[in-house]
């Protein structure tokens, strides 16, 4: 089974989000994420054997774990560059409670021997994927995206009181919550 470790979004946020779908989907076919998936990842565990679910879940509940902490979603980006997009991302500006639980959640996941991240923590939301097949077809013209997005008025999409985060499974490019942690 396919794991990561996450944030859910409330619905305000995603509510916000799904308002500029509404725009921003007929200017570009590229591969949007579903309201329904849209999160933030602490940590991408990767493929995971079911027998050795409940030893990640334990792994999980006894880790250290920093106080509940506000998170805004904020901007947009692109990674790896606006001239080379593989993602289009909503931005995420957190104190430091945020990187706290990524890298508690990093440490207890490489001590059940899941590989270390080899990038630093840059928290967001993916919006959307660009495929290289896409990338290559000299018919994705993102240029409109680009525009609409610079002309927008506000790139708020809401504030978040974070009070737990959860252990997802990704079948079938759906995500569904397996546990959740309080904080």
């Amino acid at each position: 089974m396919r794991l990561f470790t996450g944030l859910s979004l409330t619905y305000e946020v995603r509510r916000n989000i799904e308002l500029l779908y509404q725009s921003l989907q007929p200017l570009a076919a590229v591969d949007w994420t579903p309201p329904g998936n849209l999160h933030i990842t602490t940590k991408f565990i990767g493929e995971w054997p079911e027998e050795r679910l409940d030893e990640l879940k334990a792994a999980l509940r006894g880790m250290a774990k920093p106080a509940p902490f506000p998170v805004s979603i904020d901007g947009f980006g692109w990674f790896p560059t606006p001239h080379h997009p593989r993602h289009l991302f909503a931005a995420v500006r957190a104190p430091e409670g945020l990187a706290a639980l990524a890298a508690a959640t990093e440490a207890a996941m490489i001590s059940r021997g899941v590989a270390a991240e080899s990038k630093p923590y840059r928290p967001h939301v993916t919006l959307a994927k660009i495929k290289e097949a896409k990338i290559k077809d000299a018919t994705l013209d993102l240029a409109p995206v680009k525009q609409f997005i610079a002309q927008l008025p506000s790139t708020d999409f809401g504030r978040m009181t974070v009070n737990s985060f959860k252990l997802y499974a990704s079948r079938n490019s759906l995500y569904s919550v397996l546990e959740d942690y309080p904080l």
